[in-house]
């Protein structure tokens, strides 16, 4: 395959000013966001000294967020996306100030964490949808793929970036540092959105009684959608499968302790794998503009069985290098799937799909972890990672079997007059 074939994809970043401006915003403030996350996570522990209150504390902004991706995604079919994202975001510059006026105090207090931390949750999957349903209208449906490793790509390289940069400004000027930063990227994130154009939602159907109808619909038009389109169905279940049975993360520190002989240098090590292993996929993936159901199978496969040696891996380079593969097959398979998924939903039911699509991304990492740790607990770390990616593997098989849709799907536009893949 020639070169050129491989490398990501910039067009849309070159040929969309209105992309660049909300890539630019979503990068900066993403950056924010993880320091913040690690920020938040330091002052709790210094507060309480409690593992439990970490976990409450994450708690505390993934049910908020559930309920706001859900009424999101109903607002983003209703209203003008633009304007959602910029009422969602300017808050949030005031919540992260929040954080920080209180980090500032004598003795700051845990209560406002927990109030900030969720109503960052609830803000955030309220403008959610409407980002991802923003992105066909920005970049035209051909170019889904390219926008979607163009924004994977900047997701892991704030997760490498991030957590390290808030590390250091809490060393150094303190946690109120983190947090203002996190709400100066929040605000350049909110101007740039005020010269983005306006963005309704569009579709021959939008103005007419049925538009009209199901633009201010519920959540039940979202789902039964989902249930009637085998392609979108086959989508998320298949995202279910990767999700749901293979993340090790929780594990990392025990893995790292009882088999490799390391502290935390090593589980440091072991996060920034799979991160590493999806830049490298985004910056050769210029190929997914015109691949489709079988590379997206082919994909998850390679995350599961990947995962599957590293839990059989004694040495720590190879698991390393297992996880790096991991991390490729994860961002090619995110990249085909949020492409896919946008390629084959109407404009006017953009908007509920993505929130449920979040519903799925913010629950299903959760149950994945507390399924491996439970099964840890029963018998190992490693049998946990092994089981879990066996079960990955044949659970993407049988999905891909039960859903002749999703392997029919192609981001390749139809020729005249030949049916949609993805009916």
């Amino acid at each position: 395959m020639p070169a050129a074939r491989l490398a990501m994809d910039l067009s849309p970043l070159r040929d969309s000013r209105d992309f660049r401006l909300l890539y630019a915003g979503f990068l900066g403030a993403l950056l924010g966001t993880l320091m913040t996350s690690v920020a938040v996570a330091v002052q709790v522990y210094e507060l309480t000294g409690s593992a439990a209150q970490l976990g409450l504390v994450s708690l505390a902004r993934a049910l908020p967020m559930v309920v706001g991706v859900l009424v999101g995604g109903v607002l983003a079919d209703r209203t003008d996306r633009r304007l959602l994202m910029l009422a969602t975001r300017l808050p949030l510059t005031l919540v992260a100030a929040a954080l920080a006026v209180n980090a500032l105090l004598p003795e700051p207090r845990l209560w406002p964490v927990y109030v900030a931390t969720g109503l960052t949750g609830l803000l955030a999957g309220l403008g959610g949808p409407a980002m991802l349903a923003a992105i066909p209208t920005l970049v035209g449906r051909e170019r889904l793929a390219a926008a979607g490793a163009l924004t994977s790509a900047s997701t892991q390289l704030a997760a490498l970036v991030g957590p390290a940069v808030g590390g250091a400004l809490i060393a150094g000027p303190g946690l109120a540092a983190c947090f203002a930063v996190d709400a100066a990227g929040l605000l350049v994130f909110s101007l740039a959105l005020l010269f983005v154009r306006p963005l309704p939602v569009g579709g021959p159907t939008a103005t007419s009684a049925n538009g009209v109808r199901r633009a201010f619909g519920s959540v039940a038009d979202g789902v039964r959608h989902v249930r009637g389109n085998r392609l979108i169905a086959g989508l998320l279940l298949i995202d279910a499968a990767a999700m749901v049975f293979t993340m090790p993360q929780a594990l990392y520190p025990a893995l790292a302790d009882q088999h490799f002989g390391g502290g935390p240098q090593v589980v440091g090590l072991l996060y920034a794998a799979p991160a590493l292993g999806a830049l490298v996929g985004a910056a050769t993936s210029g190929w997914t503009a015109r691949a489709g159901g079988h590379a997206l199978v082919g994909a998850v496969l390679l995350w599961g069985l990947a995962l599957t040696g590293f839990g059989a891996a004694s040495a720590l380079p190879l698991a390393l290098a297992l996880l790096a593969l991991a991390g490729l097959g994860d961002l090619i398979s995110e990249v085909l799937r949020s492409a896919l998924l946008q390629h084959g939903t109407p404009d006017e039911l953009r908007g509920r799909v993505s929130g449920l699509w979040m519903v799925q991304a913010t629950v299903s990492p959760a149950l994945g972890n507390a399924a491996v740790g439970f099964l840890a607990e029963l018998t190992s770390p490693r049998a946990a990672v092994v089981t879990g990616g066996l079960v990955c593997v044949a659970a993407t098989l049988a999905v891909a079997a039960a859903f002749p849709a999703l392997r029919r799907a192609t981001l390749v536009p139809p020729a005249a007059g030949a049916g949609h893949p993805a009916a």
